[in-house]
């Protein structure tokens, strides 16, 4: 029985599968450590040769199928190292024309230990840097834009989903993209920490059996190649804690938060046409029929699938919470499992970013005359006259424009008719002090 047979057989079969990115992180480490121990004389150039080019193909995806192992396995993820160790010896044995050995060869001066945390680690970074950050960036960026050609549109502001004092459209669209901005720096920083890899470590954090100048080598190898700015991390704090990643998971966390509310903000705006708030137009969600029942139902479609993946994301987090507490000693157990689950609320969130941008925000419409209307008819505009008449009187007239009379007729019946040319303009009532700062994924740095 080989050892994929064994694999199959010891570890679970639920058919989940590492990413493109994890895999192609394995073979980038196994390129730049073949190299490294080229460069130190510890393996011969041509076997080096042999299992760089190996590792290469590896990274360019055209070994995935042989990649077997499945996410749930041993803690270690000593399943993925043994299997990409396989799948490289095999490979490399061909073109070197002479046998390379998985262990002895691809795996020099490695462990499990050390390589398949700093994979993850390093498959969470260039897929965040690939997909993640431009994605955000694009929304943030027209989110600002959208805050700005809306500024000047009035509308009911609601809290408690109760009728509250104006705002514009552009401020609530600009506090969403003021989070975002503030959820991009955060992103940034622990993508830094993350950066910090144990590779070098072997077995235990010590570096016992390594040349002492491989772990410089090898990392120098993995950025040149990579474009990637790892570093030297704290091999006993990497091995044994995933503190690091689970912070990583924290940051997308918020940001899903922060894409749940913007995108159900939206979903209430759009609702109607005549039973709901009927605040703003979506013309991209007419693509799809909205009900296999109701002719031309049109439903927000994007803002919802965008809500889904956000409590998709927030899910995974409380997984990764209990994987980065998994482990004991010299070991963190959970990392096969964060390690997928970052990946994917990464591709996740870099998903709902895009179509969020794209097919809500770009495409929103507010109808205006509407807003303004729903703006001048809220009670809460009696507010202003506090100052005249206590909060025990403005409740009064909020009360009676509450049963549908007009804030003039209230005036009249409370005894304070001369009050209503103090009624401000909606529009004075919704300035705010403007944001001297352009706001985009580098405003906090």
């Amino acid at each position: 029985m080989d050892f994929e047979e064994r694999a199959r057989r010891v570890y679970l079969d639920t058919g989940t599968k590492f990413q493109r990115p994890i895999i192609w992180s394995m073979g980038l480490i196994k390129y730049a450590a073949a190299y490294a121990n080229a460069e130190l004389g510890l393996l011969p150039r041509r076997l080096a040769a042999a299992i760089m080019g190996a590792s290469l193909e590896v990274m360019e995806g055209v070994h995935d199928a042989e990649v077997y192992v499945d996410v749930f396995q041993t803690g270690s993820g000593t399943g993925l190292n043994m299997n990409i160790n396989d799948v490289i010896a095999r490979r490399a044995s061909e073109i070197a024309g002479s046998r390379v050995h998985p262990n002895d060869h691809v795996n020099m001066g490695q462990s499990s230990n050390d390589v398949v945390p700093s994979a993850v680690r390093i498959a969470a970074i260039k897929t965040a840097e690939d997909e993640l950050m431009p994605a955000l960036s694009a929304l943030i960026g027209r989110l600002s834009e959208k805050s700005a050609e809306f500024s000047k549109v009035v509308k009911p502001g609601r809290t408690h989903l109760r009728d509250a004092l104006p705002v514009t459209l552009g401020q609530e669209l600009g506090a969403y993209a003021d989070a975002l901005a503030h959820g991009c720096r955060e992103l940034r920083d622990v993508l830094a920490y993350v950066g910090e890899i144990p590779l070098g470590g072997t077995a235990v954090g010590t570096g016992f059996g390594t040349h002492p100048r491989f772990r410089r080598l090898a990392i120098d190898a993995i950025n040149k190649t990579s474009g990637l700015r790892l570093s030297e991390g704290n091999t006993f704090r990497g091995m044994r804690l995933l503190t690091d990643v689970l912070y990583l998971s924290a940051a997308l966390r918020n940001i899903a938060v922060e894409l749940m509310r913007l995108a159900q903000d939206v979903r209430l705006m759009f609702s109607g046409p005549t039973a709901g708030l009927a605040e703003i137009d979506l013309p991209s969600q007419a693509e799809v029929p909205g009900s296999s029942m109701m002719p031309g139902k049109i439903n927000p479609v994007t803002a919802e699938a965008v809500m889904l993946a956000a409590a998709q994301i927030v899910g995974l987090d409380h997984a990764n919470q209990a994987a980065a507490g998994l482990g004991e000693f010299e070991l963190a157990m959970g990392i096969p499992l964060i390690g997928y689950n970052v990946v994917a609320q990464i591709n996740l969130l870099s998903e709902a970013s895009g179509k969020l941008s794209e097919l809500v925000i770009a495409d929103m419409k507010p109808r205006r005359d509407r807003l303004r209307d729903l703006a001048e008819r809220s009670p809460a505009l009696a507010t202003a006259l506090a100052p005249a008449l206590g909060y025990e009187g403005v409740s009064q007239v909020v009360r009676k424009i509450s049963e549908g009379k007009s804030i003039r007729v209230a005036l009249e019946e409370v005894g304070r008719p001369d009050l209503a040319q103090e009624i401000p303009d909606v529009d004075n009532m919704a300035q705010a002090p403007e944001a001297e700062r352009r706001i985009d994924c580098d405003s906090y740095k």
